[in-house]
Parts: C-alpha cells; sequence; structure tokens
C-alpha cells in the first residue's frame, strides 16, 4: 500500500475496480482545511479519462505494470497484431488499446503495457514521435507566407494531418502523436 504522497506522473493504481494511469497531479495545501491532491486518471481499460481528488494521506493501491517492446504486424477485422521480437509471440489488441493508431505503420516497433499480475495487455504506446512521408497533399502557394499557413495532406499510413504550404508529396514530416500534429519536415 502507498499514501497520496507517493502519487507520480505515470504511476498505475487501483481504482474503482479498474486500472488507472496518473496524467497530471497537483499537491493542495489549502490555508483552511486539509491537504488534498488533485488528479487526472485514465483508464487503461476503457481509455476514459476522470478527475478525482484525494485527501491527503489516502491509502492507495499500486499496479506493477510491464512495458515490453513489440513490433506492429498488421491489423484486420480482428485487431492489431503485433510481435514480441524476442520470443516472436503474437498478440492481437483492439484499436481502442492503442493511442494514436492511424499514425501506425508496418514494422513500427511500440511498447506495450502489461499487468504483471494477470499478464494481459493494458494498452500499446507508440514513441511521442513518428516519422511518415507525405503521400499525397495540395502544391503550396507562393508567396503566401504571410501567415503561418497550413494545408492538409495525407500519410503513408492514411492519416490526413494539416502541414506547412513548403511541404511537398515524398517529403518525410515529425509528427506529434500525442497531439495529432506536425513537429517538423525531416531529411530523407
Amino acid at each position: 500500500m502507498a499514501t497520496t504522497s507517493d502519487i507520480r506522473r505515470g504511476l498505475c493504481i487501483e481504482f474503482n475496480n479498474d486500472i488507472y494511469t496518473i496524467l497530471e497531479f497537483l499537491h493542495v495545501k489549502p490555508g483552511k482545511g486539509n491537504a488534498f491532491v488533485r488528479t487526472k486518471l485514465k483508464s487503461l481499460t476503457s481509455g476514459k479519462i476522470i478527475d478525482h481528488t484525494f485527501p491527503a494521506g489516502h491509502k492507495i493501491n499500486p499496479v506493477r505494470v510491464e512495458r515490453r517492446k513489440y513490433q506492429f504486424l498488421y491489423n484486420d477485422d480482428s485487431g492489431y497484431h503485433f510481435m514480441d521480437n524476442e520470443t516472436y509471440e503474437q498478440i492481437s489488441l483492439p484499436e481502442d488499446f492503442i493511442s494514436s493508431p492511424q499514425f501506425l505503420k508496418e514494422g513500427e516497433i511500440i511498447d506495450v503495457l502489461f499487468d504483471a499480475k494477470n499478464e494481459r495487455p493494458l494498452m500499446a504506446e507508440l514513441p511521442q514521435y513518428v516519422i511518415l512521408q507525405v503521400q499525397s497533399t495540395v502544391p503550396g502557394d507562393k508567396g503566401n507566407t504571410v501567415t503561418n499557413a497550413m494545408k492538409p495532406a495525407t500519410l503513408e499510413t492514411g492519416a490526413t494531418i494539416k502541414v506547412p504550404l513548403f511541404i511537398n508529396e515524398g517529403d518525410y514530416v515529425k509528427i506529434n502523436t500525442q497531439t495529432g500534429e506536425y513537429y517538423e519536415r525531416v531529411k530523407s
């Protein structure tokens, strides 16, 4: 057992018969009254995000979670298929278990979080940034650079994002998978 003083970003806890990860937290000590910890929790089974306030000193039940590297193979009607490169064991996960599945390309190495006690996958996380090729986009207008003008671009995975006007078909771009936004152009 742990207490609210052990709360940190990324900690996985058992709460309301589910497993949650802590996205944000804030220890608050008001001038009047008892201290408390305000948290933002994300369910690892449903993906639902909730806000919850714990009183200071409240007991929490941490869950041991293991991160394992898996390679993305393909997706079909039964889900997204991954392979452990060490044991060659394959697993299939539904789309809602994967953060930003629209940026997942074949051969990509990702982290799969497992509940160490029950040996069941909880979620799959892409790296913070991925590099993808632009498959199609409209040509940018010359001289239209007074503002930060953006245009739509379709990537090799089929995802559509907004990119600056100077990006052309065939260029490689770095995308932030947490926000789904263009980050920078990458030399191939």
